[in-house]
């Protein structure tokens, strides 16, 4: 007998009137505003102007969406275009089927056409917003929690969670793999923070840092998870993903580390400035309109005695200019 347990809700979904409230659809929610808001005071703090991050969020959640969702259906094709399965289902996202993977690579694209769009840097954008992308999912998984999916082996621990029976499961108690992610990303947000803090990371260095962390934690999460999933060598397809794209975010921060030292000393510069050049445009302007007044006062004040040329008459003529009529006499 279980002494104690996590319950599950005894569904998902909440129908208010026609509408329905769906669990995981708020847990996506919550963890946008929450990265959003965090990216928010990381970026003012790195000299930013405020709601650039919200408005390069814009491009990029709509395509992290998008790109969650085309990893999930194509990793897990044979949930959706398999024998009896529905190919509609592919677009019921609110029914949870996210991966992260897909998320990430085509939220950075839609993020990349918001950073041209406002001359910024990408990486810069991406360092200050990662430990809130790794707090995003610490608040999205609890979705996976709403529709009972992504638990791991069955285990009679006091923190098990407790899964009823339904469609490709069976009730009983099991390793609340949602909650153990959930916390890792918690540890991972404030790892970056920590680091960013004591070694200045730039050039997108925060942002690797947070996808080499999280990899390593999801590598033996996903390794408990007993849903259906491909494997390759016998181990599931997402711990391949996480040991790749691990070794690909810590190759980064070595070498960008040795390539770009330190961090951007500015991350977001002033548009109108830039318009003229840095000012050096305006610079003539606003001397000339500066001289005017002084231009002016120099024209009302009187010539100087020695710019006129004296009028002599012959009584002031100096005597040395009558000797020689005197010698001639």
């Amino acid at each position: 007998m279980d002494i104690a347990y996590i319950p599950s809700p005894s569904t998902g979904v909440i129908h208010l009137g026609p509408i329905p409230l769906r669990g995981y659809a708020f847990c996506i929610i919550i963890g946008v505003f929450v990265a959003v808001w965090l990216g928010n005071r990381r970026w003012i703090a790195r000299g930013g102007k405020p709601g650039t991050v919200a408005d390069i969020a814009v491009w990029a959640v709509p395509f992290g969406l998008v790109g969650g969702r085309l990893y999930h259906v194509i990793t897990d094709y044979q949930l959706y275009f398999g024998e009896g399965r529905n190919w509609v289902d592919a677009f019921k996202i609110w029914e949870g089927g996210l991966g992260i993977w897909g998320a990430i690579a085509l939220g950075a694209v839609g993020a990349w056409i918001g950073c041209r769009l406002r001359g910024i840097p990408l990486p810069a954008w991406a360092d200050a917003l990662a430990p809130g992308i790794a707090l995003a999912q610490a608040c999205g998984r609890w979705g996976n929690w709403f529709n009972q999916e992504l638990y791991g082996r069955a285990t009679d621990l006091p923190w098990a969670v407790q899964i009823t029976a339904g469609p490709n499961r069976d009730a009983g108690t099991y390793h609340p793999t949602f909650l153990y992610e959930s916390l890792w990303c918690v540890g991972v947000a404030l790892l970056v923070i920590w680091a960013d803090r004591r070694f200045k990371l730039g050039h997108g260095r925060a942002f690797a840092l947070y996808v080499a962390a999280y990899c390593v934690g999801r590598g033996w999460i996903e390794y408990m998870r007993v849903d259906e999933a491909h494997h390759i060598l016998g181990v599931r397809l997402n711990v391949w993903t996480s040991i790749v794209v691990f070794v690909l975010a810590v190759v980064y921060l070595v070498l960008s580390a040795k390539l770009r030292p330190g961090r951007e000393t500015v991350v977001e510069p002033d548009r109108e400035g830039s318009d003229n050049k840095d000012g050096a445009d305006a610079a003539p302007a606003d001397t000339a309109a500066e001289a005017k007044p002084s231009d002016a006062a120099d024209a009302a004040k009187p010539e100087p005695a020695e710019a006129k040329t004296p009028v002599l008459t012959k009584k002031d003529a100096p005597a040395e200019a009558e000797a020689p009529e005197a010698g001639k006499r």
